[in-house]
């Protein structure tokens, strides 16, 4: 391999000084235009790259976002991802991507790299209930906003949906469509998301008049499409059958639809189903799913914007209130449930 092309290798084929490279770089406005074009020139010439590393050293931050997400197979993350990536694009940054797969251990380990690597700022849908991973982070400084989970216990801007509204929108329609004997599929009620759905869901049931007793749970350790597979399988088992299903997430409830239809179980003739989400893959399944839409995107690309507000008030740019945005769900109703 060949040598690294430096700054003053460019400067040197340039006739310029290492200064003027610089400005070139970050600050072109100060440069001749004829300078400007024939170093630009060079820097093209000769496939100069600048270290960030370096420039990390003298400014000591860099210039990239840290995003850790529960699950990077869920198309939700992915989505919300998409919109965190738009904000920093606008703010000349980019998005160091982690899954923490729900594990507080993960968790802990990538925010160290995050810290190692002096990013800007971090987006984390946290997976330790219990705040203790965060509280640890913060000890370094850099300002973090939490995404699609709150936990009580940490300070910070936050960015979500209204979970308990979710839960009432999925129940509140198949009471309206007449079922009376549901089931609530969820992945490991540690997750606040879990729980507060299922909230909403006995919150419509008492609203309609209906004993809690009305919705049975069926609780995963995932929130992927194996265990809605696991989860159809138990609701088959179950005396008397119930007549809908309403799952914490799309992947839960296109794994219970992959399980019915091996059955020979009608939906939504048999059994009514409603997802979480409203994923992609919802309007496309063979039934198309109703689903309870969170705005995924718009999630990220908010947090995102709060992030560097805090990252604005932390470099000294003015005072900063931390906010707590709650953003509504939607029901989208699709054949599964009619």
């Amino acid at each position: 391999m060949g040598n690294m092309v430096g700054i003053k290798d460019v400067a040197r084929e340039a006739g310029v000084s290492v200064g003027t490279v610089s400005n070139v770089l970050n600050n072109p406005g100060t440069v001749k235009r004829e300078t400007l074009e024939r170093v630009r020139a060079v820097i093209r010439d000769l496939g100069y790259v600048r270290s960030e590393s370096a420039r990390q050293l003298r400014s000591g931050s860099s210039r990239i976002l840290g995003l850790l997400v529960l699950d990077m197979a869920n198309p939700f993350f992915v989505d919300m991802a998409a919109g965190a990536e738009t904000a920093a694009e606008a703010a000349g940054l980019g998005v160091m991507l982690c899954n923490s797969a729900q594990s507080p251990a993960k968790e802990a380990r990538y925010l160290s790299v995050f810290a190692e690597q002096q990013v800007r700022g971090v987006l984390v849908t946290p997976a330790d209930e219990t705040g203790g991973t965060l509280a640890d982070f913060a000890r370094h400084g850099i300002p973090f906003v939490s995404v699609d989970r709150v936990v009580p216990s940490t300070e910070g801007c936050s960015v979500g949906v209204d979970d308990v509204v979710g839960g009432e929108l999925a129940v509140r329609h198949l009471l309206e469509r007449g079922h009376t004997s549901l089931v609530y599929v969820s992945g490991s009620m540690r997750l606040t998301q879990c729980r507060d759905r299922h909230t909403g869901a006995l919150g419509a049931l008492r609203a309609a008049g209906h004993d809690s007793g009305a919705l049975r749970h069926i609780e995963g350790e995932l929130l992927d499409v194996a265990a809605g597979r696991d989860a159809g399988a138990r609701l088959l088992g179950m005396s008397p059958r119930p007549t809908a299903v309403f799952c914490a997430n799309d992947l839960l409830a296109l794994g219970v639809l992959q399980a019915l239809y091996a059955a020979g179980v009608s939906v939504p003739d048999d059994m009514a189903l409603v997802g979480y989400d409203d994923i992609e893959f919802a309007a496309a399944a063979a039934v198309p799913l109703t689903s309870v839409r969170q705005p995924a995107r718009r999630m990220g690309e908010t947090a995102a914007q709060l992030l560097l507000t805090e990252v604005d008030a932390a470099a000294g740019a003015g005072g900063h209130t931390h906010e707590r945005v709650v953003l509504q769900p939607e029901l989208v109703v699709r054949r599964s449930s009619l």
